[in-house]
């Protein structure tokens, strides 16, 4: 009978760790328990949400500017995310200065898609393991749906593997940018909500409201912004061309690389990832790539790593 009240406490206690998990994820255990490869379904349950909330749009209606807005976070949220948190974060393919490195970690953030760190270790940790049981979101190993989305929401998939990213965790504010995560979200959702709001009130020929621009500018952007990255662990290990001899099933799509700014030129990524570019070739279209040579034109960044010359020497045709 005694230890009944033990069982009983433990629930809630349960119960609120995970709840403090969505939005603290320094309150996330390191230690490797029973299931961490199963889906923890009420720490997703923030993730459903957002995709039941884009049906909120036949309720809200649309407007020009609010479908503007959402195309808009679209792109700019795609290119900090493949542009920084790919490019810059997991392999280093360029140089910036701090504030710079912040600004689109922060943008970063605002992608549902974790903090720089956490995305920056579970990529390097893909390279490294890439097609083996080791690899969560590998199509030959586990499935399509597995690894377009169900890896993202597991025990394990929610954890930061500190030892991948020396160089990037002696940033405090990056550190700090990882454990609240969910703050950058909540808080573009809100000003979006703020500026439908009024926008409603001062401009009401825009046809706009609160509702509106919450829907369109944050739910429906930032899932098919989820999605649309995620082809690349899915699709793009499926689908396309092998251009390089890579021993995994990596490949280039065009389409997919019109639709996440260049990261679906995977084949080559995977081939050499030390480079900025993935568009190894002119007319292999790489709009994180031509955005960046802006911004290092602006001095912005800097220390673009090149295509080497013998990686060409290596293509098939």
């Amino acid at each position: 009978m005694s230890s009944a009240p033990g069982r009983n406490a433990a629930g809630p206690r349960s119960l609120r760790a995970s709840l403090n998990r969505w939005f603290d994820t320094g309150a996330q255990t390191h230690e490797v328990r029973e299931g961490d490869d199963r889906i923890d379904w009420l720490r997703a349950t923030p993730f459903v949400a957002m995709h039941l909330a884009c049906l909120l749009a036949f309720w809200v209606g649309v407007s020009p500017i609010a479908v503007i807005v959402a195309v808009a976070l679209y792109a700019i949220r795609m290119f900090a995310l493949t542009g920084f948190y790919h490019r810059y974060f997991s392999h280093r393919t360029f140089r910036t200065s701090r504030v710079v490195q912040f600004v689109f970690a922060l943008i970063g953030a605002s992608c549902v898609q974790r903090g720089p760190l956490w995305w920056a270790a579970h990529h390097r940790n893909h390279h490294r393991h890439t097609e083996t049981a080791l690899d969560p979101h590998s199509p030959r190993v586990h499935g399509f749906w597995w690894s377009h989305m169900g890896w993202f929401l597991t025990r394990e998939g929610f954890r930061t593997d500190w030892s991948r990213i020396p160089d990037l965790a002696k940033f405090p504010e990056l550190r700090w940018l990882d454990r609240f995560d969910t703050l950058v979200p909540v808080l573009l959702a809100a000003v979006l909500f703020g500026l439908g709001a009024l926008l409603e009130r001062v401009a009401p020929g825009l046809g706009t409201s609160g509702g509106q621009m919450l829907v369109w500018g944050f739910f429906i952007s930032t899932t098919v912004l989820f999605h649309a990255t995620v082809t690349i662990n899915s699709l793009s290990h499926r689908f396309g061309s092998q251009r390089f001899e890579t021993g995994d099933d990596s490949r280039n799509n065009l389409w997919l690389a019109l639709l996440t700014f260049g990261e679906g030129w995977h084949n080559n990524h995977h081939f050499f990832p030390g480079t900025v570019r993935q568009g190894f070739r002119w007319w292999e279209i790489d709009l994180t790539w031509y955005g960046l040579k802006l911004m290092s034109w602006l001095g912005l960044v800097r220390d673009l790593k090149p295509v080497p010359a013998w990686v060409h020497g290596k293509a098939r045709g």
